[in-house]
């Protein structure tokens, strides 16, 4: 009997650690999609730093409009509110995405906002564990390698329509000081750790077909 319970509670904490996503509405060229996970997780680590719960939820939209059947508006926003704080404790949530864009047919996808760097469209290929997943390099706020405040970015998918697999994008981050660095700051309130100048990113990728 133990046997099956246990059998039974395995996947029931797996699927809790899930993202699990609902259409909410889709009409008329018009769609919402809500989605989210909560997951229940410890670390035992020699690093107190690490060690304990690190328990969180997260909730999201993503949103599409048809504007004609050239041009679909688009958007997402993604929290992540953390489980292992008291309620007096600050930094317990914050936003992960929060961008909006345009799609125009084959001609590409130009969006602006807090968005996922270009250099993670090859890093996410290693982001696919439930945890510790794309840790060579991945990190939020650092430059165009992770989730990033104020990037604008172009992508466009089979290359205008000539070339089936050949995806490319061009991405541009303002500048992100801290306000007190004089007139070269920016109003983003960031420590020295996290901040950046301008600069441009670039990725290149192909699809071969069969997963490759």
């Amino acid at each position: 009997m133990k046997s099956k319970v246990l059998a039974l509670l395995i996947p029931a904490l797996l699927a809790a650690g899930a993202a699990h996503a609902a259409e909410v509405y889709n009409k008329d060229g018009n769609k919402l999609d809500l989605y989210g996970k909560v997951d229940g997780l410890h670390y035992f680590s020699d690093n107190s730093a690490k060690d304990g719960d690190q328990s969180y939820a997260r909730l999201g939209f993503k949103g599409e409009t048809q504007i004609n059947d050239q041009l679909t508006g688009y958007g997402q926003w993604e929290y992540n509110i953390q489980a292992n704080n008291t309620e007096s404790s600050t930094n317990q949530s914050w936003t992960r995405l929060a961008f909006a864009g345009l799609k125009f047919a084959d001609y590409g996808s130009f969006d602006y906002g807090r968005n996922y760097g270009v250099m993670y469209d090859i890093e996410g290929w290693t982001d696919m564990l439930p945890e510790f997943g794309g840790d060579s390099y991945t990190n939020a706020d650092n430059f165009m390698t992770g989730r990033a405040n104020g990037v604008a970015t172009y992508r466009n998918t089979d290359f205008f329509g000539l070339v089936n697999g050949l995806n490319f994008a061009v991405q541009y981050q303002g500048n992100n000081e801290g306000a007190s660095n004089g007139q070269e700051g920016t109003n983003n309130g960031r420590d020295v750790r996290h901040e950046n100048g301008d600069g441009w990113g670039l990725s290149t990728t192909y699809d071969l077909g069969h997963g490759l």
